[in-house]
């Protein structure tokens, strides 16, 4: 299989901490040659001052001072390098428990994510947690990457009994893809070259992965759902009588002379002329950002949505969610929020917490029902008005929320409606 050269690979990495995410990631842009000069020299200044003989990857990665102090990295870093083979970003995520928000933020829209796993301690709470998210988030692939092999003395055996830990969790979970990488990041053990240690390892080094990794689009190509953005009335020569609806096609796709239903109202019309930017098209797909004319003057405003008269959401005021609670004030009971779906802004209350998910043992909590920060639960949320949605394991877009608190004005929780 030919590989796109300008298609672009976004993975997440995850581990807990000193597992060698940073130095992970700066081997890899190391060995594959993707650092600028000024910034190569200036990781090789600093790792003199610290007194180390070679070049201290991480620094790559850690690039505030105040955590290169700490000795920690403590947000969501997004690098961006580029092989010959495919373009890549990378969002490196904190491995601490405290931080199970800031995974759910970087790995909302990757095609992979990497699990670092140390030798030395194999599965633990954090690998657990770290599969559990990247399981709910539905990402396509994951690589399991056993770091610090070089501590084990390189042996297949502490290999592959972390493998069996490991399948042993997992197969709880609905993973699509799992392999299993041995590696030392900080000696370059297969991660852009093989290793020699390990001759026993049969199969790929992570970089090769990487670029042949069959990325699979999360768009959903059969629902066609269209939310409207802002309606065009310009007042110009040659556009008086123009009345479009603009904003980027969620998933599907739309062709000129469609009949299609305007949701919530339900009013149908047909297609008249589509464009992208300047030019009008025939059809288009998603993720393209364009405007529509309808053939019947209908009275259409933002948060409204487009879509196939014979294919159609459900709309409801009443959805249950997946969420993962974002803020450091736990969600109040009965509060109202702004909900956000598509292009649709609304009120919204969280009605009941069902249960709270222990993402260690996987295990249901009907019992402790406070939702504080990093906590992902199912909960119930009433709306003020219908939500045009899908469930999120088949429409990514028009099955994601995210509340924010009226208040303050800060996103409380991001969710998948289920």
């Amino acid at each position: 299989m030919e590989i796109d050269k300008n298609q672009l690979l976004r993975f997440t990495t995850a581990g807990s901490v000193d597992d060698g995410k940073s130095t992970l990631i700066g081997r890899l842009l190391y060995d594959s040659k993707s650092i600028f000069e000024d910034q190569l020299e200036a990781v090789e200044n600093t790792s003199r001052k610290k007194g180390q003989e070679g070049v201290d990857l991480a620094l790559f990665t850690d690039g505030l001072k105040d955590e290169r102090e700490q000795g920690i990295t403590i947000d969501v870093a997004y690098r961006y390098f580029t092989t010959p083979k495919r373009k890549f970003i990378i969002a490196d995520t904190p491995g601490h428990i405290q931080y199970t928000r800031n995974m759910v933020t970087g790995a909302s829209t990757a095609n992979a994510a990497i699990i670092l796993i140390d030798a030395r301690h194999g599965v633990i709470e954090q690998t657990k947690r770290h599969t559990f998210i990247a399981s709910l988030l539905q990402i396509p692939h994951i690589i399991v990457c056993i770091n610090k092999m070089d501590l084990v003395e390189y042996k297949q055996e502490t290999y592959e009994n972390i493998i069996a830990q490991f399948e042993e969790f997992s197969s709880k979970l609905m993973i699509k893809d799992v392999r299993f990488i041995p590696i030392s990041a900080l000696y370059g053990d297969n991660v852009v070259n093989r290793s020699k240690h390990m001759d026993w390892y049969q199969g790929a080094p992570l970089l090769y992965e990487l670029e042949t990794l069959h990325i699979s689009s999360d768009i959903n190509k059969i629902d066609t759902r269209f939310p409207v953005q802002t309606v065009l009335r310009p007042q110009r020569e040659g556009f008086i009588d123009y009345r479009g609806y603009a904003g980027r096609l969620a998933s599907g796709i739309l062709r000129k002379g469609d009949e299609i239903s305007v949701l919530p109202s339900g009013f149908t019309s047909r297609i008249k002329s589509i464009n992208a930017g300047d030019k009008e098209i025939e059809e288009a797909f998603a993720p393209m950002s364009i405007a529509v004319t309808l053939e019947d003057d209908i009275d259409i405003s933002r948060g409204d949505m487009l879509v196939k008269k014979n294919n159609q959401p459900e709309p409801s005021q009443d959805i249950e969610a997946m969420i993962c609670w974002l803020n450091n004030d736990a969600a109040k009971p009965r509060a109202k929020y702004t909900l956000m779906h598509t292009s649709n802004e609304q009120k919204a209350l969280i009605k009941e917490v069902v249960y709270k998910i222990d993402i260690n043992t996987y295990d249901r909590n009907n019992e402790d029902k406070d939702l504080k920060m990093n906590d992902i639960g199912r909960v119930k949320i009433r709306t003020t008005k219908p939500l045009m949605k899908d469930d999120y394991r088949e429409n990514r877009i028009t099955g994601s929320i995210i509340l924010i608190d009226e208040s303050t004005n800060e996103t409380v929780a991001a969710g998948m409606i289920i």
